[in-house]
Formats: C-alpha cells, structure tokens, sequence
C-alpha cells in the first residue's frame, strides 16, 4: 500500500528564503564594513546582557576562534568592550557600548525594508504566526546559563 506523499516539506523553502534575505542583507550598505554576523552578536549583547564570550560563542553556536575575529571587529570599532572577569581573570565579558546600541537600531531599520521585501505577500498577523512558528522550531530561548544576565 502506498503512502501519501507530503506536500508540506518546508526545508527547501527556508533555505531559499534564507539565502534570499542574506543576500540582501549583505548588501545593506554601512559605513562601518559590518556583516550580519557582527549584527546577530550586537542583538545578542542587547537583548540579553552582558555575557562571557565562551556564553556568546555557545548562545551562538559560533567557533570560539570565529567569534574572537568578530568580537575585534566590533570592539576596534567602539561598538562593545571586553574586559577581564573579576571573578576569574581568564574569562572576558562582552558587553555592548551606546555606540552599539545605536549602530544595531539603524541597522535594524534597514533590516525590516529587508524583511518587507521578502515577506511582502504575508500579512501582519501571518508574519506573527511565521515569527512565533520560527521560535519555537529554533527552540524559543537561547541554551540555558549562556548569557549573563
């Protein structure tokens, strides 16, 4: 007996979308040379607080080595700072700077003309069932214990 095929394989289509909204939003044009991964690591920092870069690495899912080129990126630029945990001298905390705080908002402006673009067919309560959908198939929360508070 045969089996009902399934129509709804989504994988395909989140990665089309994926590559999609990365190309896009590679070419946001900034001043600073920043690229998505500097963003993700500067919304991390924000929404959640200050964090060791081992909890940012892990939150992340992120090579240590990869996130210590970004990290330096960011931290040449003004945009977080890193200094010794005083409670164990070997670890750094992460933290982000105003200048941070105001470069992530005006990248996230450019970001939504980014999602509208792609999005454009959903509407508004579509785009909040897709959001919390996305959530809860990413797992809805960051590892426990990998940032700081």
């Amino acid at each position: 007996m045969a089996t009902k095929p399934t129509t709804h394989h989504s994988l395909g289509l989140i990665a089309h979308l994926a590559r999609v909204t990365h190309r896009e939003a590679e070419a946001l044009e900034n001043e600073r040379g920043l690229r998505p991964r500097h963003y993700v690591v500067l919304t991390l920092l924000r929404d959640h607080g200050a964090s060791t870069q081992k909890g940012v690495a892990e939150a992340l899912r992120l090579d240590p080595t990869n996130l210590v080129g970004a990290l330096n990126d960011l931290e040449a630029q003004g945009l977080v700072t890193r200094r010794r945990d005083p409670e164990d001298r070997r670890r750094h905390i992460v933290d982000l700077t105003d200048a941070g705080a105001d470069e992530l908002a005006a990248n996230e402006r450019k970001l939504a003309e980014v999602e509208d673009r792609v999005l454009g067919p959903l509407s508004d309560d579509e785009r909040e069932v897709l959001h919390a959908l996305l959530m809860r198939a990413a797992g809805g929360q960051l590892p426990p214990g990998a940032c700081a508070e």
